[in-house]
């Protein structure tokens, strides 16, 4: 997240641009307004690395793991996704027609790689940059202008914004979050535990075991279980929720239901396609900490050191 001086400075070149480009405005305005437009687009970047990792086939979980002509790759997919996403009209002469007017679409996993053709020369660009060891996304509008932009010495003559002229891009949002990649950013010794067992359903019952209290991805289910059927592993009936319940963990999942659980536990809240696992303990009604009723009894997240016991059923999604 940018200090708050950062952010406001930001704004301000934000707020000028706009107002000396009515055609950047309207489509700033435009993607702005559009319905959750951040959660969507940062669940677009998610969902493009997931789908170049391809974790069910190779289990990989890291972009550096990637082929460069798999990264390479990378920009035609957020192209492609976004405009799936939001449904944006095919351009005239770019990528895009957004609120009437062409736009190009450039995604860089460097900031500021951004490699514009020379047939964008004054067009707008919408420029994005995501980075998965970061956790950090960003996407601007961008008029392109000779003047604001270094000589390609590529073969296809591409350019890039110089550094000093990047303050001419209108951000939508900057270093905004990115739906995490547990598997990447986990402790390495956690990770090694994880992928010990040549078992699917050993290796997710791990994960959920080590990694407590963060928001657990269905790419990450997908890359640990290497499984067709992963999401069933997860479940009841013999899967991860079932076998670890004898341990007090809950494994709480995108239902409402599940998730007013979390809230009451102060844990976070699982969003779409996500699981959080955390373990619990049987309370009393004057215990501090936070807890929620289930099976007519009261449970609360439990201490490190406290002695692992059978927890409680999860209610029906419908519930």
């Amino acid at each position: 997240m940018l200090p708050l001086d950062v952010s406001a400075a930001i704004n301000i070149q934000t707020q000028n641009l706009l107002a000396s480009d009515p055609g950047l405005a309207v489509v700033w305005h435009h993607l702005r307004g559009l319905d959750s437009a951040e959660r969507r687009f940062a669940r677009t970047l998610r969902d493009t690395i997931d789908q170049l990792l391809n974790g069910e086939d190779t289990g990989r979980y890291d972009w550096n793991s990637l082929y460069k002509t798999e990264k390479t790759h990378a920009g035609t997919l957020v192209e492609i996704k976004l405009q799936r996403e939001f449904g944006f009209g095919d351009g005239a002469e770019m990528d895009y027609r957004i609120a009437g007017i062409d736009v190009d679409c450039k995604y860089s996993q460097q900031f500021g790689g951004w490699m514009i053709p020379p047939e964008a020369q004054g067009h707008l660009c919408l420029l994005v940059w995501a980075n998965d060891e970061q956790s950090r996304w960003s996407a601007g509008v961008f008029r392109v202008r000779d003047e604001w932009l270094n000589k390609g010495n590529n073969r296809d003559l591409k350019l890039t914004v110089k550094a000093q002229h990047r303050d001419k891009i209108a951000w939508l949002w900057r270093d905004a979050e990115l739906p995490e990649n547990v598997l990447l950013h986990m402790d390495a010794d956690d990770r090694a535990a994880v992928f010990l067992s040549r078992s699917g359903q050993a290796r997710l019952n791990e994960l959920f075991r080590r990694v407590q209290d963060r928001r657990i991805g269905r790419n990450v289910i997908r890359t640990v279980a290497q499984q067709k059927d992963y999401m069933k592993r997860v479940r009841g009936n013999g899967g991860s929720r079932s076998a670890l319940r004898k341990e007090g963990f809950l494994i709480m999942g995108e239902y409402e239901s599940h998730r007013r659980i979390a809230a009451k536990l102060g844990v976070p809240v699982p969003l779409d396609g996500e699981f959080v696992s955390t373990r619990v303990t049987e309370v009393g009604p004057g215990d501090p900490r936070r807890s929620v009723l289930l099976d007519d009894r009261l449970w609360a997240r439990a201490r490190p050191g406290e002695t692992p016991a059978p927890g409680p059923s999860l209610p029906s999604h419908t519930g």
